[in-house]
């Protein structure tokens, strides 16, 4: 099992490398939790994550004649960032394998790095499978994610970061998804200070580690699905699995909608971009998952940032709609001058504001002469809206159950 020692020596090794990342008081979420709240912001690390300790401390333990031979790994994401960044950094060949669905923007990142990227397989696993035969191919280490003593051990120096700065913390909350992360978090935690409660919060939509901790023995799913894809593991490693049951107290599980909340409370009220995975934490905070912990001082990893824009824009414009800020509404009018212009007079003296109308003249479902039009509207919470909705209702353009 991995000592202390090996998580010093780590942080000695990718001393200089890494950014010192910000851990700071999160005063929006103190006031909402009713905790004393920290973030450790490892979505602003050099590559965006966390992953970047692990996969340099890994490349850094290499012999010269192990490095000579260049470097394998398989990821989707982050870890492929962290070791095409490590190898740069040695001079050494590394080869990524990724999913041919991999988006665009994850490969260039990649590429930036001067990794060679190889897209094989339709999901994480068939990557996976073939970089292991490129890996035994080229005589190159493998540089798994979380299966790894070194990888671990870098993944550790994010606890004695925290630990450096508040000792005197209660609790420690770690996004888990293979759980190499908490695994080294776990270990030089429990080593310092033993009273400080771990806590491990992976995705709904990937149960296999939790069950697994829950049953105390490995268990895998036959497939995941969540937003989070940073930690949609499907497997559960018996490595990792073996240093969560020896350290780790608790174990919890937020679903997609939680997480889509913290991403945006995240963007709104700490000004933080953090992706899926990363904001597991503060979903589990938020959604009360970990009422025990009101009162106490805690610190939660965010440990990546690399969200996908395209998602961030779905997740906004969701959580406006939840929150009362946009609104829809599709009203049918008679086709002729002027009838268009009164229902947005109207909406002009309710205050609300339009940002995209459209105009259909030409469904099956429309009486010749009827028009449809579909506003999306800016409004200012769910009391201005059932006013709009109230109006348009007396004024004929809604019907009472709408």
């Amino acid at each position: 099992m991995l000592e202390i020692e090996k998580i010093y020596q780590a942080r000695e090794r990718i001393k200089g490398i890494i950014s010192d990342t910000p851990f700071s008081y999160a005063p929006h979420l103190s006031d909402l939790s009713g905790c004393e709240v920290f973030l450790k912001k490892e979505n602003l690390q050099i590559t965006g994550a966390f992953k970047i300790r692990g996969a340099y401390n890994k490349i850094a333990s290499l012999s010269d004649k192990e490095r000579a031979c260049g470097v394998v790994a398989a990821s989707a994401g982050n870890h492929a960032q962290g070791v095409a960044l490590s190898a740069r950094e040695f001079g050494i060949k590394a080869i990524i394998v990724m999913p041919d669905s991999t988006p665009l923007t994850k490969i260039n990142g990649v590429k930036h790095y001067g990794a060679e990227v190889v897209l094989h397989g339709s999901n994480y696993d068939e990557a996976y499978a073939y970089a292991l035969e490129l890996s035994q191919k080229n005589s190159a280490t493998f540089v798994h994610p979380f299966e790894d003593e070194e990888v671990i051990a870098g993944q550790g120096t994010v606890a004695l970061d925290i630990l450096d700065v508040c000792k005197d913390l209660d609790a420690v909350i770690v996004p888990v998804g293979g759980g190499g992360l908490i695994s080294g978090m776990a270990t030089a935690i429990k080593s310092i200070n033993p009273n400080i409660e771990v806590i491990g919060v992976s995705a709904s939509g990937a149960p296999a580690l939790k069950e697994s901790f829950e049953k105390k023995k490995p268990i895998c799913s036959k497939s995941v699905r969540t937003i989070a894809d940073g930690i949609a593991v499907r497997d559960t490693s018996e490595i990792t699995l073996e240093y969560m049951l020896k350290n780790v107290d608790r174990f919890i599980s937020v679903d997609d909608s939680e997480i889509a909340n913290a991403i945006l409370f995240l963007l709104e009220k700490q000004k933080l971009v953090v992706e899926g995975a990363g904001s597991v934490g503060i979903a589990a905070l938020m959604h009360e998952k970990l009422t025990h912990l009101k009162g106490k001082k805690v610190a939660i990893v965010l440990s990546g940032g690399n969200v996908d824009v395209t998602l961030l824009s779905v997740i906004i414009e969701k959580g406006l709609l939840k929150s009362g800020r946009k609104m829809k509404v599709t009203v049918t009018l008679v086709d002729k001058p002027g009838s268009l212009m009164r229902f947005t007079q109207i909406l002009e003296e309710l205050n609300a504001n339009i940002v995209h109308i459209s105009y259909d003249r030409t469904s099956i479902s429309l009486d010749y002469g009827d028009a449809n039009v579909t506003v999306h509207m800016e409004t200012k919470g769910e009391k201005h809206q059932k006013i709009i909705k109230d109006t348009l209702r007396d004024e004929g353009y809604l019907r009472d159950n709408y």
